[in-house]
């Protein structure tokens, strides 16, 4: 999960404040400061990518436009999520911690909790896995509305094959295209993982993406523990 800087409110041209008559409005704010991407699944979505209040705001109605309660959701990461009552202290936040530190993605599209986590941080890293379902093992119907697993599947092999093409012709335009295809495609972990020995590239999808968190990382891209989160 791609670890995201979502900002302050946004402000006019005049230095004043924006406000939401509804909060679908912040949907283009949101979008200009994290790219079209769902915040969960990481999925590009040129269209039915959604507001995502973090406390629904059914159980939650003052915050219906409150900024910093807003992330961009898919439609099946936001239906599974749904109107829960949650605790934001028992999950993992991609504005607020370090989540490339929480995940690992496999190249049978499965994701789970990170191996190196304490038995405690596992247990909220799968807890974040369950409030979206992308713990949800690979549908058996061929017509399954979720496709977010098979989807992470072609995004890896998408990876693989740009990989592979980068070490026949490893040139700075060869470069340039795989970068303009993975933030295409989006699934930023994915491409991540594929390139961990890539350092240069890993350089690149962490300031290719927009909004990607890049005090959570040093200067190896390693993942690091982020400032006031949890992880």
């Amino acid at each position: 999960m791609r670890p995201v800087e979502r900002g302050d409110w946004p402000v006019d041209n005049e230095g004043v404040r924006r406000t939401f008559s509804d909060y679908p409005e912040a949907r283009g704010a949101l979008i200009e400061r994290m790219g079209e991407y769902c915040s969960f699944c990481e999925g590009r979505m040129n269209a039915s990518l959604a507001v995502e209040h973090m406390l629904p705001q059914e159980h939650h109605p003052g915050l219906s436009r409150e900024w910093h309660n807003f992330l961009l959701a898919c439609v099946n990461c936001n239906s599974t999520k749904s109107a829960k009552r949650i605790r934001l202290g028992s999950y993992y936040w991609p504005d607020r911690d370090n989540t490339a530190r929480a995940f690992v993605h496999a190249a049978d599209g499965v994701v789970t909790a990170a191996p190196n986590l304490s038995p405690q941080e596992r247990r909220r890293a799968e807890r974040t896995l369950q409030l979206t379902g992308l713990d949800k093992l690979p549908p058996h119907h061929p017509r399954a509305s979720d496709r977010r697993w098979q989807h992470r599947r072609e995004a890896w092999a998408r990876a693989e094959e740009a990989r592979d093409c980068l070490a026949a012709s490893d040139t700075p335009h060869m470069r340039r295209l795989v970068i303009r295809q993975a933030t295409a495609l989006g699934h930023w972990s994915i491409w991540m993982t594929v390139f961990a020995a890539d350092g240069d590239m890993r350089q690149r999808l962490i300031a290719a993406f927009t909004g990607t968190a890049r005090a959570c990382f040093d200067a190896a891209t390693r993942p690091v523990p982020r400032a006031g989160g949890a992880l």
